[in-house]
């Protein structure tokens, strides 16, 4: 049975991590912005199993999908690494150009002009994409640093 509250044991820039006592052992729980990143039984002897998500939320759906159909699920998540790269890449090369024109850093470095310049629109759908792979590797209880650590997770 877990415990009714929660101990935040060392909230970071790189998610909360919360300890549930149980029996046996307690469980670990790492929370960012974009869902779960660790959900971990450790029992006292210091070994470590990862949790299976309930079946009936959108982990355990999406797990099941993968059970089901792991080919598309591997194509799926294939596409939302890919977008999340493209989304990173192409906001690093925007986001560089106006820093660049800063005066001082002009003067030292030089003016960087970005190959790639996309409209409103365009910058939009790249954002509700990158959004919709994030949530994908959320609810596969995938994390990596680069791709899915927001400014706060």
């Amino acid at each position: 049975m877990l415990a009714s509250t929660s101990t935040a044991l060392s909230p970071s820039s790189r998610g909360s991590l919360h300890d549930f006592p149980v029996a046996g052992g307690h469980i670990e729980v790492r929370v960012s912005e974009s869902g779960l990143r660790r959900c971990h039984f450790v029992a006292e002897d210091g070994t470590q199993r990862q949790l299976a998500p309930d079946p009936r939320s959108a982990e355990g759906r999406r797990l099941r999908f993968a059970q089901h159909h792991p080919a598309a699920s591997r194509i799926i998540g294939a596409v939302s690494v890919v977008v999340l790269l493209v989304g990173v890449g192409l906001n690093v090369l925007q986001v560089l150009e106006p820093i660049s024109e800063i005066p001082p850093i002009a003067d030292t470095v030089g003016t960087f002009e970005s190959p790639v310049h996309l409209t409103p629109w365009a910058n939009v759908a790249l954002g509700f994409a990158a959004a919709l792979g994030a949530v994908e590797r959320a609810t596969r209880l995938r994390y990596h640093w680069l791709l899915d650590g927001g400014a706060a997770s």
